[in-house]
């Protein structure tokens, strides 16, 4: 509801526009209802989101990122299947390449209520390249181990600030804990 009403994709564009023009990076969230998978929408959902949505000219893999974040599944503690996610990345990577000259480079991520307990399988999807993590960052083990749960060579990375490192609190494996590229 909240993406559908709030925040429809001509806004969306709009903003990632205005974020582009500052030289920061957009993160343009797309997903489905609940209705919308029921009745088997999710793909043209997505579809249409990312045409609309992703402004062409000015995006490239530098300056955005998107995130497929299913409405059902925020703050419902509900995650989309490995192959519902795989579905809907591959389609995202496909449909990038007609609009963002570098749309393999582009990263995508994974934000319907990714825990510890399911961060590894989703982390491990083809065209998955992060998570967007929601209340699980609110818990520092919670999230500590989705970091962990980072497989170490597939594209994905997690920067950590200088204060964040220290011989006290070492990394866990998947961190880099280095200022990102």
């Amino acid at each position: 509801e909240f993406r559908r009403v709030l925040f429809r994709s001509a806004l969306v564009r709009a903003k990632a526009e205005a974020v582009h023009a500052t030289r920061m990076t957009a993160i343009i969230c797309v997903g489905e209802t609940q209705e919308e998978r029921d009745a088997g929408k999710t793909l043209e959902v997505v579809t249409r989101q990312l045409a609309e949505s992703v402004p062409e000219g000015s995006t490239h893999s530098g300056n955005t990122v998107i995130a497929y974040e299913p409405v059902w599944a925020i703050g419902s503690g509900r995650t989309a299947t490995v192959e519902q996610v795989a579905e809907v990345h591959a389609l995202m990577r496909r449909d990038l390449g007609g609009k963002v000259g570098d749309a393999g480079a582009v990263r995508l991520l994974y934000g319907g209520s990714m825990k510890p307990a399911n961060a590894r399988e989703l982390l491990a999807v083809a065209n998955v390249n992060g998570g967007l993590i929601g209340g699980a960052s609110l818990k520092a083990d919670d999230f500590l181990a989705i970091a962990a749960a980072v497989p170490p060579a597939n594209n994905h990375w997690i920067w950590l600030p200088e204060e964040a490192k220290s011989p006290a609190f070492p990394p866990p494996s998947g961190i880099i804990p280095t200022d990102p590229p």
